[in-house]
């Protein structure tokens, strides 16, 4: 897979100093470089490349700018560099992938293209999935019936075979909890903390072990430690260096950390 780029920036040496970084990546495809706003929008237009980076800070078309003169169109992913860190909350309005600040780390700059090339998997995967499903209605219109049936009937399946009660062993005595009522899951070890609504429990288990008991569309893990029970999310606080913090319904903040950004996207969608 090649993730064909463009490079956006007002500053020659910086455009020069991320192509070099950028160089250490053989699926990185620089496709085009562009010296302001209005050319960034011709070119993503004309290219459709997988992934800009962005600076925010330049004449005329700002970053935030380029975003929405491609609302007609299906945008790239977007990667926005700066140096300002006040910018970080409406990169995270602005549905970016990441947020780099200058100058930016080879370390950092490595985890942000993990990332797109995850988010490109997932992407392309579903679109061969959707053209197979296709050229089926098409040219067998009763498999591809049944194959839509075998999917609802296997979404439903999925769904079954997670913990809806789990049992806890606490303080002398077993307690039966229904998941729905955990709002967040922090590890110690070989043991995790247990929130729900109105109480607290100690579980001897490991968190990958728990995981797997857990349906992972509402169970998330959001922190090395942390688990979340998505449901409970009733708001999504940006913060600085891609970091940003969820606050619960309990009104309890459980921080997002970089590695774990992807969660984040479908509350701001």
């Amino acid at each position: 897979m090649t993730i064909r780029t463009i490079l956006v920036d007002d500053e020659p040496l910086a455009i020069q100093g991320l192509e070099l970084r950028l160089q250490e990546h053989d699926d990185v495809e620089i496709i085009d470089k562009c010296s302001n706003g209005r050319e960034a929008i011709r070119s993503i237009k004309t290219h459709k490349p997988d992934l800009v980076f962005l600076d925010i800070q330049m004449p005329g078309f700002d970053g935030f700018s380029v975003v929405q003169g491609l609302m007609e169109v299906e945008p790239p992913l977007f990667v926005f560099v700066t140096a300002y860190s006040d910018h970080a909350i409406r990169a995270f309005e602005a549905q970016a992938m990441d947020y780099l600040m200058k100058p930016v780390e080879p370390a950092r700059l490595a985890d942000t293209i993990e990332r797109v090339r995850m988010r490109l998997n997932e992407k392309r995967g579903a679109e061969e999935v959707e053209k197979l499903k296709e050229v089926l209605a098409e040219v067998a219109p009763d498999t591809a019936e049944e194959m839509a049936s075998a999917d609802g009937g296997a979404g439903e399946l999925a769904s079954n075979r997670f913990e809806k009660l789990i049992n806890i062993k606490d303080r002398g005595q077993i307690f039966r909890v229904d998941v729905d009522t955990i709002e967040r899951i922090d590890a110690a070890g070989d043991y995790m903390c247990i929130y729900t609504g109105d109480n607290t429990l100690i579980l001897r288990e490991t968190m990958k072990d728990l995981e797997k008991r857990l349906d992972p569309r509402r169970f998330q893990r959001v922190h090395r430690s942390t688990i979340v029970n998505l449901d409970l999310v009733k708001q999504v606080k940006p913060h600085t260096n891609g970091e940003c913090f969820l606050v619960l319904d309990s009104g309890a903040s459980v921080k997002v950390s970089r590695s774990y950004r992807d969660v984040v996207a479908r509350f701001v969608h």
